[in-house]
């Protein structure tokens, strides 16, 4: 038995007014109903079908079944408009379901090409297997909650970062917002069965005859449907087995708030000359355009955008969704980047839930609150409604709900008392634990290929994004998303050098004796123009040197990526600054003066400022220490006191102590002496109101420095 969901038409050209559909199996044909007014429904009246089919035992003997698209127009007589072919009918094989058994325990149909490259399971509206859902008998493993995080990190931006240092990886059973991060489009996400789970997309062909080699043929529109075929009872007097496209959507169309969130791109080919672009983005939908020319980001392959667009829509009549990226020329027309079209219908329709992603926590308010139009608590009883499932039945306290005919505790999902910002009730939060078990599209970022039509074929780039898809039926949805990039904010970096000890000897006096003239430079990397240097301590024959010497480097620092943000114009007649993003590092050499010569290099210090090695209470204490590969080797600075992780300097804000400097040589890098420092990181607004001078200038405070 061989049954149709024939669900309509998509994206037919020309005047076509009054179309149906021919699908023909052998002798057997099945004609849809017509769509009376294709303009304003596409969708088929009625569109359940059954046919009755005599398969052969091998696969390759299987006929095909052919699509033919007529259109009525003004006469009775039909016109060919358009015709496919569904070839593989094995594919769409599934179990007979049993009078016995409940819908929801039968078993899904066979693989489908989705064109993925993967063999993925289709599940059948109202029929798909249940959640795969634990029991019990073994509690989900509790994770200890992480320490409260600083406030510029609680934001939408934090969840990325860290979702880009964990891959993308979520872990159940965490105090923490997660967001997985998918390395293709979400169509292309194997267990999401190319979201074509509802219905699949089948293209109508102009009926010209074979196809010319080389060349592909004229579309004329696209069939959306589905099949399921299953035996038959042979023995008489058995009731037929019940249909498998049951509790469908309504299929009229939908009015729909989309929102489209932009956040960055990367690998994007150039269009300018000097190798680099000025993208920004353009979003369509239907006959509405969003995206401004002068919002774009200059001189980059990378840019962020941090960007939410807002549009309605009628699906399935506005259901392609258009996202291009242009590259700002200082006279238009614009080049096209490249661009990206998502079908939204799909996602609409698709049972696993990728209208909005399934966040980890349920928040009521802040950043992270939750943007769903239906709360956790009925998303879970319209599961079990859809699915023919029992509705959940939770305990008054809402620590415990029955689904599926298991039961779920709170306890299990959560270590104590919740320890995030803004926590709803038990019976929600359990809901939301539930529905994250199941095979849903959770909180995510997609990342979309981008293709130009003047190169198809040739990927010009990625684009990371997501879509919410809101049905106004079901009330106002949440509010959005802020995804605004952050601003790098000012810090200055207040190094004061105050000795040297054991420094190599890079000169002879008249005497014969070793000596150095010991000075110090410093600056940050990526900033070269903000170099200092300290006074000379001359004459020294025991490598010692002092200085209290006091360097200032003022920078602009992005927290949730630990960057710093270094614009500057490439060129004279550049426009726009190039923004670079560097690592927060200082480098500090240390310099033999000579005056008949180049300066000889005694040694060099590099510090993260936010990885710092624990530094040394004395520097006889400052000593070499193998570094983690075996094959690099490094100098540490350790006391037994100390801890060996790293010190973040934006949260312990200042430090003192010795640090080793090294030089490379034989391949290896050797220890060549030591510095003491104290390093302070203040904020602008903090160093504006506790001013310094450089190196022993005034105002000399915050420490005084007196002279050697």
């Amino acid at each position: 038995s061989l049954q149709v969901l024939a669900w309509g038409l998509r994206g037919l050209r020309g005047a076509v007014r009054e179309p149906r559909l021919e699908l023909q199996w052998e002798d057997q044909t099945l004609w849809t109903p017509v769509i009376k007014d294709f303009t304003s429904n596409p969708n088929f009246p009625t569109t359940t079908f059954l046919l009755t089919l005599a398969l052969p035992e091998e696969e390759q003997l299987v006929p095909p079944i052919r699509l033919r698209l007529w259109d009525r127009g003004h006469k009775d007589l039909g016109v060919l408009v358009g015709q496919g072919c569904v070839r593989g009918l094995r594919q769409y094989h599934c179990r007979t379901p049993s009078l016995e058994q409940p819908p929801h325990q039968e078993q899904p149909p066979g693989p489908v090409d989705t064109g993925t490259g993967s063999d993925t399971v289709v599940s059948m509206p109202g029929t798909a297997h249940p959640c795969s859902i634990p029991g019990t008998t073994t509690p989900i493993p509790n994770t200890p909650c992480p320490e409260e995080e600083e406030e510029e990190e609680v934001d939408w931006w934090s969840k990325f970062y860290t979702a880009l240092e964990d891959k993308g990886e979520i872990q159940w059973g965490t105090n923490r917002d997660r967001l997985k991060i998918y390395g293709c489009e979400l169509e292309a996400v194997p267990e999401f069965q190319g979201l074509q789970d509802f219905c699949q997309t089948f293209p109508l062909h102009k009926p010209d005859g074979p196809p010319v080699p080389g060349q592909d043929r004229e579309p004329v529109g696209e069939f959306k449907g589905l099949f399921c075929i299953y035996p038959l009872p042979e023995e008489p007097g058995v009731h037929p087995p019940p249909q498998h496209f049951q509790q469908l959507p309504p299929s009229k169309p939908q009015d729909c708030l989309v929102r489209v969130y932009i956040v960055r791109a990367f690998d994007l080919s150039p269009r300018d000359v000097t190798g680099l672009s000025d993208p920004y983005v353009r979003v369509s939908l239907g006959k509405r355009t969003l995206g401004q020319r002068d919002q774009y980001v200059p001189n980059t392959l990378e840019p962020v955008f941090g960007r939410m667009f807002e549009v309605t829509a009628t699906i399935p009549l506005e259901k392609d969704l258009k996202v291009t990226l242009l590259d700002h020329d200082r006279l238009p027309p614009d080049q096209e980047i490249g661009s990206t079209s998502i079908d939204l219908e799909n996602r609409l329709l698709s049972n696993h839930r990728a209208h909005c992603g399934l966040p980890t926590l349920y928040h009521t308010a802040g950043p992270a609150a939750w943007r769903d139009q239906l709360c956790p608590s009925r998303t879970l009883e319209l599961v079990a409604i859809t699915r023919g499932l029992p509705l959940p039945e939770f305990s008054p306290d809402g620590s415990a709900v029955t689904f599926n005919h298991r039961t779920f505790l709170l306890r299990h999902f959560e270590n104590g008392p919740p320890t995030f910002c803004h926590p709803g009730p038990p019976r929600e939060r359990l809901a939301l634990h539930v529905l994250n078990l199941c095979p849903f599209v959770p909180e995510h970022l997609e990342t979309r290929p981008l293709y130009s039509s003047a190169q198809p074929g040739l990927e010009q780039g990625k684009l990371q994004m997501w879509v919410d898809v809101f049905p106004t039926n079901l009330g106002p949805p949440g509010p959005p998303v802020n995804i605004d990039p952050r601003k790098a904010e000012g810090y200055e970096l207040r190094c004061v050098v105050w000795n040297v000890r054991d420094t190599d000897l890079g000169d002879t006096n008249l005497l014969g004796q070793r000596m150095s003239d010991i000075y110090v430079t410093g600056w940050l990397d990526g900033l070269p123009e903000q170099q200092q240097h300290t006074d000379i301590h001359y004459r020294s024959r025991n490598g010692h040197g002092a200085f209290n010497w006091r360097f200032l480097f003022p920078f602009e620092f992005l927290a949730a990526e630990k960057l710093c943000a270094i614009g500057h114009r490439e060129h004279i007649w550049s426009l726009d600054k190039t923004v670079l993003k560097v690592p927060p590092k200082l480098i500090l050499q240390v310099w033999d003066n000579d005056k008949f010569k180049a300066d000889d290099l005694l040694g060099v210090l590099e510090l993260d400022l936010t990885k710092l090695p624990h530094p040394a209470l004395t520097p006889t204490l400052c000593k070499a220490m193998p570094w983690e590969s075996p094959s690099i080797s490094w100098l540490w600075c350790r006391t037994p006191a100390l801890a060996p992780s790293p010190i973040n300097l934006f949260r312990m804000r200042r430090v003192r102590g010795w640090w080793p400097c090294t030089v490379q040589e034989d391949g290896a890098q050797r220890l060549s002496g030591k510095l003491e420092l104290s390093l302070e990181l203040l904020t602008a607004k903090e160093a504006e109101e506790r001013p310094v001078g450089k190196g022993r200038e005034e105002p000399n405070k915050y420490p005084m420095l007196p002279a050697p």
